[in-house]
Parts: C-alpha cells; structure tokens; sequence
C-alpha cells in the first residue's frame, strides 16, 4: 500500500503526517480520509483550484493531467511545475507520495468574489 507523506501545513495539518493512500482513489479523498480536511470548494468537479498540492515526490509515477486541469492550475496561487489539483491526480500503485498543501488558496466563494 502506497504512502502520502504529506508536508507540514500550518492551518491543515501542522505537524505533518504520513497515511497509508487507497490506490486509485484521488489525493484529496484520501487526504479528507484521513481527517486532513484540504479545501475542495467544487465538490471535487475541476472547476476550481481550492484543492491545488505540489507533488514533491512521486509527480512521475501519476497519469498526466488532462487539459481542463492544466486550464485550472494556470489559475493556481503558487504553481510549480509538479502542482496538481488533488481531486484529479489518482495514487499510483507503484510509488510513495510527497505532498505540500500551498500556504495559500483561490477561493471565490470563500472571498465573496
């Protein structure tokens, strides 16, 4: 069973945390699985970017986004080269992951935009 190895975050999940990953089941779901309750404000749809981590390992061994995520993540506060939206990157079978949840989030809903 994979790990998500998920990097201190000073709001979701200060200390950090290592959780054993459901394969095939999104990041995100597997995070808010695991009590670590990363915003998703489009129910998971990829409509929005609320859910945007950076892969610090294993970005390899996901299936390459599609292009309605690429659109989204251009939108991203902080995009690297190894984001993702949570809601649609899958754990992989073969490979541990190291996320980061960005210090910060785009939420229209949220900002009364």
């Amino acid at each position: 069973m994979p790990q998500i190895v998920v990097l201190p975050h000073m709001e979701l999940c200060p200390d950090g945390a290592v959780i054993d990953a459901d394969v095939g089941k999104s990041i995100c779901d597997n995070l808010l699985d695991h009590g670590i309750e990363i915003e998703h404000a489009c129910e998971k749809s990829c409509a929005c970017t609320t859910c945007h981590v950076i892969i610090r390992e294993g970005f390899n061994a996901l299936e390459p986004s599609e292009e309605l995520e690429d659109d989204l993540l251009d939108k991203a506060w902080g995009l690297e080269s190894t984001s993702r939206l949570s809601c649609q990157a899958m754990v992989p079978a073969n490979e541990d992951l190291v996320v980061e949840i960005p210090r910060y989030t785009i939420n229209h809903a949220k900002e009364n935009f």
